[in-house]
């Protein structure tokens, strides 16, 4: 929704806007374009303004019995969701590129557009988190292309269509797939439905770039695709494939024939074996609208990753901390793993605030020691009460990373203590890693401040 704010003040609006706890980096993104923030969601918001706005862009965070959308609705003023606004007053007539998956949409989204960005194309972008080669996570763009993250989370309280049905992409790049967003899927089924509909909206002349090691996307496509088909992946059997080199360097293969090589710049951020397909399947991508994989590797050599995404925060007492928004089982396993590979047998201090809807659910819980395994010690952090609190025993789904003569994983219900205790064991040479969807109480700073103690 910021991001659409963002672009609707670029196409030339007065933009206003309104939510609880807005947190940078977006809240600063946003009043540095002249985009008044107002907080909670007050019915008395309507009454401030000189005239009455156009139009109310809802997002869906919204449901109904919030104050203010039902002082909209008994009004009877104009409304539309996010995504529907976007669809048609922006992305109509434009050659729309779409990332869509479980994991892996915004850094691909970011690699994507600058790969479209660095050869000239001057796109169009909307990217849920901050590309550090740009500075804003979402642009109206110069030309006819526009690169989208595609979610395939609800459209709004009155159009549960998954969002990314509104945006029509000729290129849709379908990266991974697994069950998430408990509180709105019953299963894993109910997502590969919603990513039909949206391979339907492919036109014939278009372009599906699927991850070949997915077998929810393969079902997928079974159920029908009438635009080509290319897919990526590690193995040689797929239209894209690589060979990986050290430092996270790849050669790119199409059709079994090395065409580019990728080598991430030190300062890039990019780590780890699910960013190399990442990578690839920007490349093909890209290839669709003409930009060759050599070219595309020539961008990546000086791509940045985004904000929240293995981001180094700071460095105290020579140990370095890092955020990442990384709050599945599955992309805590590869974010993990990327920093493994990049920091050799220094030892990693894992610190979690598994706070996903998905995750409070507990929908998730069985699978979190495993994706855990790859750090030396765990610190997790779940409120005790409140609308944050978990709904289950966070210490005793820990339990298994524990044994008699050696305690790696501790749970906390205070923020403080957590900090105290991280402060307590990390040593210099340390690589404290934190990773929360959310802004977890500003707690990496406080790490920072505790190891500068």
């Amino acid at each position: 929704m910021g991001g659409i704010a963002a672009i609707a003040r670029q196409a030339g609006h007065r933009v206003t806007g309104c939510d609880a706890n807005v947190y940078p980096p977006m809240s600063t993104q946003l009043q540095v374009q002249g985009i008044e923030l107002i907080e909670g969601f007050s019915p008395d918001q309507l009454s401030q303004f000189e005239t009455m706005p156009d139009l109310f862009v809802i997002g869906n965070v919204v449901s109904r019995g919030n104050p203010l959308m039902e002082a909209i609705l008994n009004q009877g003023l104009p409304y539309i969701s996010g995504p529907q606004w976007l669809g048609e007053q922006v992305l109509y007539g434009k050659h729309v590129l779409a990332v869509a998956g479980t994991h892996g949409k915004t850094t691909t989204s970011a690699m994507l557009t600058w790969i479209l960005e660095f050869n000239g194309y001057q796109p169009g972008y909307l990217i849920g988190g901050v590309p550090l080669n740009f500075t804003v996570s979402a642009h109206l763009g110069e030309g006819k292309y526009f690169v989208i993250e595609a979610d395939e989370y609800d459209t709004a309280f009155f159009d549960k269509r998954s969002k990314f049905v509104h945006y029509r992409p000729r290129t849709a790049l379908l990266n991974n797939l697994e069950f998430d967003h408990a509180d709105i899927f019953a299963d894993l089924a109910a997502i590969e439905t919603q990513f039909h509909h949206l391979v339907r909206t492919v036109p014939g002349d278009g372009l599906l770039v699927v991850n070949g090691e997915e077998p929810a996307l393969e079902r997928v496509v079974t159920r029908g695709a009438w635009a080509p088909v290319e897919r990526f992946g590690q193995d040689l059997n797929n239209e894209w494939s690589l060979i990986t080199q050290e430092a996270d360097g790849f050669i790119v293969r199409q059709s079994g024939k090395e065409v580019a090589t990728v080598k991430w710049a030190r300062d890039s951020g990019v780590m780890g074996r699910h960013n190399q397909l990442n990578a690839l399947a920007a490349i093909a991508a890209a290839n669709h609208i003409g930009i060759s994989p050599e070219k595309a590797a020539h961008a990546l050599a000086v791509f940045r990753n985004v904000k929240r995404r293995l981001e180094t925060i700071g460095v105290a007492n020579d140990i370095t901390v890092y955020d990442d928004f990384a709050h599945h089982p599955t992309a805590i396993t590869t974010t993990l793993d990327g920093l493994r590979r990049r920091v050799g047998k220094s030892r990693i201090l894992a610190v979690l605030e598994p706070r996903s809807n998905t995750m409070k659910l507990g929908v998730m819980k069985a699978q979190l020691p495993a994706s855990l395994e790859a750090a030396d010690n765990i610190f997790a952090y779940g409120a005790s009460s409140g609308k944050e609190s978990l709904g289950w025993d966070l210490d005793k789904v820990l339990a298994p990373l524990n044994s008699q003569n050696l305690s790696r994983a501790k749970a906390f219900d205070d923020l403080n203590a957590l900090v105290e205790a991280i402060a307590q064991e990390a040593k210099p040479g340390d690589h404290i890693l934190v990773m929360s969807n959310g802004g977890f109480g500003g707690v990496h700073q406080k790490i920072l401040k505790a190891l500068a103690v």
